[in-house]
């Protein structure tokens, strides 16, 4: 064989493993995509069946007759594996930051309250278009928007743990 062909021979063998290598790469990567927002989907349907169900401030983990709003992120997220502290504080402080431009379905977005001053003391469960699923005050678990009033203006950060 001629060195030439040594050389096509190399350069087709590593054009191969690159090309599969990728395809591999990408292959492994759709699935925790969809994977994720499947989970994301999941939760947010469970929550729904809760719309209504009342709020109590310090409401016990695992109870569904009432929630405050980190047992309910809590209850809702454990029941697909996913692990979170019992205050929203340090559910806070789990997976990583992400920035309100960027949020995705199944993410945790945080606020401050009049109760805590600047310090995080709510949690809801981001759903898609500005628009967050969590319980507070009157009307129990809800939906509420974050892009005006006054979750706007008392939000603090996100994190993705999904």
């Amino acid at each position: 064989m001629s060195f030439k062909n040594t050389i096509v021979r190399n350069v087709v063998s590593f054009s191969l493993c690159a090309v599969i290598g990728f395809t591999g790469i990408a292959m492994g990567q759709a699935p925790q995509a969809s994977a994720a927002t499947s989970k994301a989907d999941k939760i947010i349907t469970l929550g729904k069946k809760y719309l209504g169900v009342k709020y109590r401030f310090g409401a016990p983990s695992g109870s569904t007759s009432a929630f405050d709003c980190s047992s309910f992120t809590q209850y809702i997220y454990g029941k697909y594996g996913v692990k979170l502290p019992r205050v929203s504080s340090n559910q806070a402080k789990k997976g990583y930051r992400v920035a309100k431009a960027n949020l995705r379905k199944g993410d945790l977005v945080f606020f401050n309250t009049a109760r805590t001053g600047s310090k995080i003391g709510h949690v809801g469960v981001y759903v898609g278009n500005s628009k967050m699923l969590h319980t507070y005050g009157a009307g129990g678990v809800k939906f509420s928007t974050i892009k005006s009033g006054y979750w706007s203006s008392h939000y603090v950060t996100a994190r993705r743990v999904l």
